[in-house]
């Protein structure tokens, strides 16, 4: 937290503004959409919300395909099949980590040949990295299909100047407990056509009719954002410079410490973009140690870091998914889960446990490097 919450919370509990409606709502709606220079912005309960409201908005339905990045949490997809759509995962490449233009291309070739243009794309900006947007909206130009960009970690993040969120028909974010600022559990919808935003604070609050009394003439969801948590939103927008610069700062010193050990390769920033380093993810190919070897070692530690985030087309629950690769026998996506690791990036990382990591990480390849040398030198003199 950034010690300013309370005074927003505080007021919503004087004026009685508890509600998922009230002041902070507002308020918290139009500085996000300040920020990141967009039209319009609508608070709701996660950014899960928000991707399945630009699916309602977008007219996505049954049967509908909707081509989705592969190597993300399976949040960004679980809203195609609440509109009992079909997903069709698209691959990684491998300078950024995100969607593969060459995979999508040949996804959206297939589907113009077959007669199925999917309904829309969702693009997600993985660990804080913008994907190739130029590449990724000409294709989707070409083709005539809205794209929903799932910024949910990238807040803060730009593209060529441009604010992270804002390439798409419709942007997402997420304040999660985890991602760079929170509101305890929220997202946002941007976009500049605020006459489908106001269809979606319509959906978002039960698609209640206006009326005197309660009639619906549309299904609808209970999407809305209290103002007790937009409060808390309001505040930590206000840091979020800070910890944009830290994360960044908290990237920089694991890439200085670990960069020149053998099989360490740090998730790279693309030229004229500005990651907020959400996450420090790298690859791991020990010759000596494998990347679940190394997890395990800061495990013992009682160090918390992670695999990459497990691609979607793998999960069991899209078992059979069709599914595009970046190039023929080339999965990046498939690859980055095998030997991919996520460090412990919280802003309150304190400079003292970091190092203990990044000393765990060195000792440990360190020291199976020797036991595999007293291995090699002891087949030699045998």
């Amino acid at each position: 937290m950034s010690g300013y919450e309370k005074k927003y919370i505080n007021e919503a509990f004087q004026t009685n503004w508890i509600a998922p409606l009230g002041p902070n709502v507002d308020a918290f709606e139009n500085e996000i959409a300040n920020y990141v220079r967009a039209g319009d912005a609508v608070a709701v309960s996660s950014g899960t919300a928000a991707i399945h409201l630009a699916l309602c908005l977008l007219d996505v339905k049954e049967g509908d395909i909707v081509f989705c990045s592969s190597l993300t949490f399976i949040a960004s997809a679980n809203p195609i099949i609440y509109q009992r759509a079909v997903p069709v995962f698209i691959d990684s490449e491998p300078d950024t980590w995100n969607m593969s233009p060459l995979a999508l291309e040949k996804a959206f070739k297939d589907a113009f040949q077959e007669g199925k243009l999917p309904k829309a794309v969702i693009v997600v900006n993985l660990y804080g990295q913008s994907a190739k947007m130029d590449e990724i909206i000409s294709i989707c130009n070409h083709y005539h299909v809205p794209i929903i960009e799932d910024a949910a970690e990238s807040l803060g993040s730009t593209y060529k100047g441009k604010p992270s969120g804002t390439f798409g028909r419709f942007g997402i974010f997420s304040f999660n407990g985890n991602k760079i600022i929170t509101t305890s559990g929220g997202g946002m919808l941007i976009s500049n056509d605020t006459v489908a935003l106001k269809k979606a604070r319509f959906l978002a609050a039960q698609a209640r009719d206006p009326a005197p009394h309660y009639q619906h003439s549309k299904i609808g969801y209970n999407y809305r954002l209290s103002n007790i948590l937009a409060g808390i939103g309001r505040a930590q927008l206000e840091i979020l410079d800070d910890r944009v610069n830290t994360r960044r700062l908290i990237f920089d010193r694991y890439s200085q410490e670990l960069s020149e050990l053998p099989g360490i390769s740090f998730m790279p920033e693309l030229e004229n973009t500005f990651s907020n380093r959400w996450l420090t993810a790298l690859t791991f190919n020990g010759a000596e140690i494998t990347a679940g070897e190394l997890l395990k070692a800061l495990e013992n530690e009682n160090i918390e870091a992670r695999p990459v985030w497990k691609p979607l087309h793998l999960q069991p629950i899209f078992k059979g998914t069709r599914y595009y690769s970046h190039k023929e026998n080339e999965n990046i996506s498939e690859y980055l889960f095998e030997s991919g690791i996520c460090l412990p990036s919280g802003s309150n990382l304190t400079e003292e446990e970091q190092m203990n990591v990044i000393n765990c990480i060195k000792d440990t390849i360190n020291h199976f490097s020797k036991e595999r040398n007293v291995i090699h030198n002891e087949k030699n003199l045998g």
